[in-house]
């Protein structure tokens, strides 16, 4: 499964929680979350807009970094 960063503007737990919340509703992800550098690392077979576009349904900033 590829593996793609993001960069979500989180500034406290509250924020990794939500972003936790829908990236759990997507469902077939595996991710991880850096608070402090704020980016999210998911392994994912799901096409990068699609990842992207659940995250912002946090309502935070989010925009995509690259493969990793």
């Amino acid at each position: 499964m590829p593996k793609h960063e993001f960069f979500v503007d989180m500034t406290c737990e509250g924020c990794s929680n939500a972003v936790t919340r829908v990236l759990n509703k997507l469902g077939g992800v595996q991710f991880e979350i850096d608070l402090p550098s704020k980016k999210v690392s998911i392994e994912s077979d799901h096409s990068v807009d699609t990842l992207l576009d659940t995250l912002k349904k946090t309502g935070k900033t989010a925009s995509y970094i690259g493969e990793k």
